[in-house]
């Protein structure tokens, strides 16, 4: 499985609540971009999971609609505070698509990305807002990964 990672993309920093802040105007720009460049590279998704989160959803709708994906499934697991090992048991359902996206935040996603790649969560990584993050999973278990690039929404072309 190909396990694609986009965090969330630039929100506005005031909001009724963390889980209402809407994207900011570069938010959505970003979201667009990174959709962009997923179907201009083939990398496009068999699914799209995201946070519940406003700002996640957000991202996903204009993800989706750059990449001309099915729209994203909101799944509670990818809210804020997910562990590594509750990623791997939620994904299991997917594990034999070929392309998953998952769209959430941070400290989630290193934390994730850093148990996928090394079980002991030994390798130290941080993932920016609106990045996408590719990792090679032979299989669903933590310590299997092979991480292929992680690309700040700013580098991509």
């Amino acid at each position: 499985m190909r396990l694609l990672l986009l965090r969330h993309a630039d929100a506005r920093t005031v909001a009724s609540s963390d889980a209402e802040r809407p994207l900011s105007e570069k938010g959505v720009e970003q979201a667009r971009r990174v959709g962009a460049f997923c179907r201009n590279h083939e990398l496009l998704p068999n699914i799209v999971l995201c946070s519940p989160l406003l700002r996640a959803r957000q991202t996903a709708e204009g993800f989706v609609s750059a990449a001309g994906t099915d729209p994203a499934m909101v799944c509670q697991f990818l809210a804020c505070g997910m562990s590594p090992n509750t990623a791997l048991a939620e994904l299991k359902p997917y594990q034999f698509l070929d392309t998953v996206l998952l769209i959430g935040h941070e400290p989630d996603f290193s934390n994730l990305v850093a148990h996928l790649l090394d079980p002991t969560g030994g390798v130290s990584i941080h993932i920016r807002k609106a990045s996408l993050t590719l990792l090679e999973l032979p299989r669903l278990q933590l310590g299997t990964a092979t991480l292929e690039f992680s690309i700040p929404c700013r580098l991509l072309p």
